[in-house]
């Protein structure tokens, strides 16, 4: 009895001294609070979109009563056309949910609502946090925005944080683009990361685009973090005539 106590006691130590293991597919620290951004894409039928924008402007001080509006800009290049792309800021789940119900209940709005449903195509939506290193920026003038969308491969910013920070500072650094705010997201395509770009005109970013290719340090940093992607795709953006963001 002794000598099986004995063994069952070294074995049970051994299983506290081991040292634990950590999956690969950990995302890493998360911001501190339950702040969320929603990625809501609507797409339109031809010649419809602007119709809808109009209708949107005159009632969107209804919607913007229960959550804040971060952005609305409308796609100039970039994947399929006559597409609208809106991004809302949230505390936390609870509070979406508030809204909803808010929103259900508002006869102004569903007034609006209800017949402009029939000018959209199709509608997205995904749950993004802001990756744990990065803050909401806001340019200080107008201009246009280019969403760039990394699919990574798996284990959140984990495994690809910080070579994709420094390919991302890289050209902030470097004074290429000013950086909006990089987005994971949580619900949604998964790995996927949205990087919000701005710059005083298309041609701007075409020069700092360009300038930055032959960079070599922009190019040594972006060649590390490609280690980590699947594939991008990008879209330029022009601000509506009611987003926060010029």
């Amino acid at each position: 009895m002794l000598v099986l106590r004995s063994g069952l006691t070294r074995a049970l130590a051994a299983r506290t001294l081991a040292p634990q293991v950590h999956s690969s597919f950990a995302t890493g620290p998360r911001q501190y609070d339950g702040t969320f951004y929603e990625f809501c894409t609507y797409y339109f039928k031809p010649s419809k979109m602007n119709e809808f924008l109009e209708n949107l402007k005159k009632n969107i001080h209804l919607r913007t009563a229960h959550s804040e509006l971060v952005g609305s800009w409308s796609v100039e290049f970039g994947g399929k056309m006559n597409k609208v792309f809106h991004i809302w800021k949230y505390d936390n789940f609870a509070h979406r949910t508030e809204v909803r119900k808010a929103l259900a209940k508002n006869k102004d709005w569903q007034q609006f609502l209800i017949p402009n449903l029939a000018l959209i195509d199709e509608q997205e939506f995904e749950i993004t946090y802001l990756v744990p290193w990065c803050k909401l920026e806001k340019p200080a003038k107008e201009g246009v925005y280019e969403l760039v969308i990394f699919q990574m491969k798996p284990g959140g910013p984990a495994l690809w944080g910080d070579a994709f920070r420094r390919a991302l500072n890289a050209h902030v650094d470097l004074g290429y683009s000013k950086l909006v705010g990089v987005f994971h997201t949580e619900y949604g395509a998964l790995n996927r990361v949205h990087v919000l770009w701005w710059n005083e005109s298309a041609d701007s970013r075409a020069a700092g685009r360009h300038q930055s290719h032959e960079d070599p340090r922009v190019v040594a940093a972006v060649r590390e973090s490609v280690n980590y992607l699947v594939s991008q795709q990008n879209m330029l953006l022009l601000p509506t005539s009611f987003s926060p963001l010029k």
